[in-house]
């Protein structure tokens, strides 16, 4: 269903109801001063009614055909509210209006009338029910929506810390491994180092036998 019709019908239905109420409360009242401010108040309301009425009808047949028949059915039977406030109003308003009331109420289908017009009180309390148990469940979404979504904000810049820390580790690592090449290249330079220098040393030694070798052979010829 539309949200927008949804709106549109919670504000009638609402208004309905206060109405109904009003026209209630006014045929109560004795003092002529309240009686015309009731008057004028129930006026503004069936006019704020009438404006809802269209708003609904537009926005019901700018829609799909699956859902506009379910609509424009509901828009049946809140036409035919408005219609029987305009007509509670206008016997309220009517100059013999209290024998007017006597009269109806000894008429056959009163009772019937009022009996459809509780029908269709009730009606409308239900659906305002359900408008706002939808509305509840729409608001109670709306939160699970943004909570979900704070949760992938909170996994994405966790990720992203882990990401950055892998990055630093592998820098960390890669400068390990020049560090070891070095190591590595300054080892074999000394190996080669301390091979060069026992030759040497061998070689020294030699020459320094050879040489000891040759003295005592000489003075031993001689």
């Amino acid at each position: 269903m539309s949200e927008v019709f949804e709106g549109y019908e919670r504000q009638y239905c609402e208004l309905s109801a206060n109405l109904s109420r009003k026209c209630s409360s006014t045929s109560l009242v004795s003092d002529p001063e309240q009686k015309l401010q009731k008057f004028s108040e129930i006026k503004a309301g069936l006019d704020d009614a009438d404006v809802l009425i269209r708003k609904m009808d537009l926005e019901a047949r700018s829609l799909q055909p699956s859902a506009k028949a379910m609509l424009l059915a509901k828009l049946r039977e809140y036409k035919s509210d408005l219609s029987n406030l305009k007509k509670e109003f206008k016997r309220l308003t009517s100059p013999n209006s209290d024998e007017a009331a006597r009269e109806e109420l000894l008429e056959a289908g009163m009772a019937d009338t009022h009996s459809a017009s509780a029908d269709q009180r009730e009606r409308l309390t239900m659906s305002v029910e359900r408008l706002n148990h939808s509305s509840e469940r729409i608001r109670e979404s709306h939160r699970t929506l943004l909570e979900t979504e704070e949760l992938g904000v909170s996994i994405l810049q966790d990720l992203h810390s882990q990401r950055e820390t892998l990055l630093n580790s592998h820098k960390r690592l890669h400068g390990v491994d020049d560090a070891i090449d070095k190591s590595k290249k300054v080892l074999t330079t000394m190996s080669r180092r301390i091979t060069r220098n026992k030759w040497i040393v061998a070689s020294v030694i030699g020459a320094l036998v050879f040489a000891i070798v040759v003295i005592l052979f000489y003075k031993l010829s001689h």
